[in-house]
């Protein structure tokens, strides 16, 4: 690898910046590729299934014609940081944990965020807003509101629209999730910004319990991960 490229590979890796390493099995020629640019000299179909191997941290061999290249992906961790420590945090916790994710939980209130209710789970005890500027969201990162309290929901939405975070969602009806958005548009937000928001959270499958609601969560978050189309929730 040249010293150029390595270079650049290490600072996308210290800066959690998702890149593909693409090698030419035959002449190991190699090239990096980003979400919104190239680092060397890559067929266009090789580089969109390189970043769609990306989002997907699938790495493997791509075959174009006589040509095989190998993509090496390099990806931050996923996280889901949560805003809440609720029941339907309780559930979403160990299924999130179980597909892959660090699993964040922020809630200044003591007596719910407790390592009784929520064993090997990261706690955060400080105010929205604080505990996700320091956790920097990034492109890797989701971020779902549970708390139904704008006091806290609210903060940390200000931080996540200010993201790159690739899922945020909130709990909530209809109404109040309406509520919600002339509360974010009065802080400047505008509305192609809040298309980000997921609200109500979760894919309609018609969840009632916690564990469902949960499940409708992890599976949308799933969804939009992916790049996948889901059926529209009804208006």
């Amino acid at each position: 690898m040249h010293v150029a490229l390595f270079n650049s590979l290490q600072s996308a890796r210290s800066a959690k910046t998702p890149v593909a390493l693409v090698t030419v099995l035959s002449d190991g020629g190699q090239s990096l590729v980003y979400a919104d640019r190239v680092e060397g000299n890559l067929p266009e179909s090789v580089t969109a299934e390189a970043r769609q191997r990306l989002r997907d941290n699938a790495g493997g061999v791509i075959e174009q014609g006589d040509v095989r290249y190998f993509v090496d992906c390099h990806n931050p961790p996923l996280r889901i940081i949560v805003v809440g420590a609720v029941h339907i945090s309780q559930t979403l916790v160990p299924m999130a944990a179980i597909a892959g994710y660090e699993v964040i939980i922020i809630d200044p209130r003591a007596s719910f965020a407790t390592a009784e209710r929520f064993p090997n789970v990261r706690l955060v005890d400080d105010w929205p807003d604080e505990a996700m500027q320091a956790l920097a969201p990034d492109g890797r990162t989701a971020i779902i509101t549970l708390t139904h309290d704008p006091k806290l929901d609210d903060p940390a939405l200000e931080v996540a629209l200010n993201s790159d975070a690739f899922y945020i969602a909130c709990l909530g009806s209809r109404r109040t999730h309406a509520r919600r958005l002339e509360r974010l548009r009065a802080l400047g937000f505008d509305d192609a910004t809040l298309g980000r928001i997921h609200g109500p959270a979760g894919l309609p499958i018609g969840a009632v319990s916690p564990a469902e609601i949960a499940l409708s969560i992890l599976a949308e978050l799933t969804a939009v991960l992916h790049e996948v189309e889901t059926v529209a929730k009804a208006a």
